[in-house]
């Protein structure tokens, strides 16, 4: 794990992301759902390995062209955040399929279940299937960082690449992943100190802290910890919480005998609902004990979790999240995607899912390969600073058969992937939870 000094930088306030519906063509890729795509625990399926000369990725692609996997929850914690990810995914291939595709060939794609963050061994039963039977080129996902940890050895001994549009944990920068597992969401070492900013921004300095006892929520609190003591603020307490739990006063308990100015929850909508619903409960909801949260919980749908019946239950919550709008990202990107997927009502991650599958298709067109390997090799490449600026597949795709270094700078904004193949800097929104339960963005945050 690297360490690196890391710079808040508040840009000037805006108002809720609008996502204004606007016309689009229609789909041309080809989507298969697996049959292990619901709820419930799947036998674990062996992966097969590369022999030791493809370590660093497969040199044989997909005989019938691009094969896109995405791995991302539609049950489970996360099924709430999973909409977003797995419909611009879908928008990304439509996109691409409708200039031509991968080396002239269609994008086909294989959706499979993550099991939300709470079944690993579904996720990893869908992921033998991906690539055992699929012969995957890439695989989307997946969502949660802890997940990833669970499945990513086997794509990796696969030769298999990976890109997750979500994945924050910090230990995932130097994972031994052979050079075959990027991302598109800035790392949480740059978020931490984002929501650390929020909460000295509003004058509070005795932080209590209820966090998922999982790679996410504990990862997540050493970086708050160092913004909050950079500002002369401070945790009190760390209460670590199961993922799988579904009752939490006596750890709400806890918290609050630290006696906190403030609290914040690191977790996903069903454990964070509940712990709020708690803190409610307990006459400390946000009215009166100021709230923050992370992206984990960045849905308009939190407050059904909650209280369903009072959509207010949630308001006056702040939180961050990786921006899906970032400054100098595709402007126009939230109402294409509403165009596509009107269903979609908050787009957390929706940019940095279409930039991963829209990197990976450039990534071989470079190479002139589908091959994992050649993917792998290019992958960062295509979003260098020193290359020619474009902001589509197929104006990128056009520099790139014109012999041109190309610098995507696509829904995420400029990403200028570094080697360890995820973003050097985070764009960020400060968020809040309004009176009819959605979240309006206060500000954007640039960190690093």
């Amino acid at each position: 794990m690297r360490s690196k000094r890391v710079s808040v930088k508040w840009l000037v306030p805006v108002v809720a992301i609008s996502l204004v519906a606007a016309a689009c063509s229609s789909s041309k890729s080809t989507t298969k759902t697996g049959d292990t795509g619901s709820s419930g625990t799947a036998a674990t399926t062996t992966v097969a390995a590369v022999s030791p000369a493809d370590n660093g990725g497969r040199k044989t692609g997909n005989s019938a062209g691009f094969t896109l996997g995405t791995l991302l929850p539609l049950t489970g914690d996360l099924s709430q955040l999973g909409p977003p990810m797995v419909k611009a995914g879908e928008m990304a291939v439509r996109d691409i399929n409708a200039a031509g595709g991968v080396n002239g060939k269609q994008i086909t794609v294989v959706a499979k279940d993550d099991g939300g963050g709470s079944q690993n061994d579904l996720a990893k039963a869908n992921v033998g299937q991906l690539i055992n039977q699929s012969k995957v080129d890439m695989i989307l996902g997946a969502a949660s960082s802890a997940t990833t940890k669970e499945v990513i050895g086997d794509i990796v001994s696969s030769g298999t690449v990976e890109c997750s549009p979500s994945n924050t944990g910090a230990d995932l920068t130097q994972y031994p992943d052979k050079g075959l597992y990027f991302r598109t969401a800035p790392p949480d070492e740059l978020q931490g100190p984002a929501l650390a900013k929020a909460i000295t921004n509003d004058g509070h300095s005795k932080v209590a802290v209820i966090a998922l006892n999982n790679d996410y929520g504990q990862g997540f609190v050493p970086f708050l910890q160092q913004g909050l003591s950079s500002a002369g603020a401070k945790i009190v307490t760390t209460v670590p919480i199961d993922p799988k739990g579904s009752s939490f006063d006596a750890d709400v308990d806890k918290a609050l005998r630290s006696n906190p100015d403030s609290i914040v929850i690191v977790a996903y909508p069903d454990t964070g609902g509940a712990v709020l619903k708690s803190l409610a409960q307990k006459g400390k909801g946000p009215k009166v004990l100021p709230t923050y949260v992370t992206d984990g919980l960045q849905s308009n749908d939190l407050y059904k979790n909650v209280d369903p019946n009072n959509p207010a239950s949630v308001a006056g919550i702040k939180g961050t999240a990786a921006s899906a709008a970032p400054e100098g990202g595709t402007p126009d990107f939230a109402s294409q995607l509403k165009a596509f997927a009107p269903e979609v009502t908050s787009p957390i991650y929706s940019a940095q899912s279409y930039d991963c599958v829209t990197i990976a298709a450039l990534a071989a067109e470079k190479a002139k390969s589908n091959a994992p390997y050649d993917i792998a090799k290019n992958f960062a490449a295509v979003t260098s600073k020193n290359g020619e600026k474009c902001t589509s597949f197929k104006q990128c795709k056009d520099l790139l058969a014109q012999g041109k270094t190309i610098n995507y700078v696509g829904a995420a904004g400029q990403l200028n992937l570094n080697k360890y193949g995820e973003p050097s800097k985070g764009d960020y929104e400060l968020y809040e939870f309004q009176a009819d339960g959605t979240y309006k963005t206060l500000q954007h945050v640039a960190v690093g």
